[in-house]
């Protein structure tokens, strides 16, 4: 019988490191600005494109809809985004980041752009193939992936 050994399959060891770099990342924006990672994502996302649909922002993020619309209503609450009514469809709201939301995440970019480069100096001269391979192995996997990424993995 052969055996798998999980510590070294690859699919164990994507999401082990997947979970690990999130953790480490949430240091980034948790602490500082009180934010969960549904908030986190919502916030980038709009911060991004300027304007989203909740759906819109579940595909790119890929959340649940639930987690969509909580952490909607946390940052609606904080008064860092506003709704309003789509024009082209009355069933749907148009999402946008406030003048304070936009601040807060103006005020993040850079240390997520500090974090990402720390991440990619770690891995020295194989940061380039790493990110070839990367891009890769999303080419043939992300189509059809169930929304929650991560938590839905191996």
């Amino acid at each position: 019988m052969t055996k798998l050994e999980l510590e070294t399959f690859l699919p164990y060891r994507l999401n082990r490191i997947s979970a690990a770099v999130s953790r480490e990342f949430r240091t980034v924006y948790g602490p500082d600005f009180d934010l969960s990672v549904p908030e986190w994502r919502v916030l980038a996302t709009l911060g991004q494109f300027e304007v989203a649909t909740a759906k819109a922002i579940g595909t790119h993020s890929a959340m649940h809809k639930t987690k969509v619309s909580r952490a909607v209503k946390a940052l609606e609450d904080r008064r860092w985004l506003r709704r309003r009514p789509s024009e082209a469809d009355r069933r749907e709201e148009l999402l946008q980041l406030t003048d304070l939301g936009r601040g807060i995440y103006l005020r993040i970019v850079p240390r997520a752009k500090a974090f990402e480069t720390r991440l990619l100096a770690s891995l020295g001269d194989h940061a380039e193939a790493f990110l070839r391979g990367l891009e890769m192995i999303e080419a043939q996997h992300l189509d059809g992936i169930p929304q929650d990424g991560p938590d839905e993995t191996v």
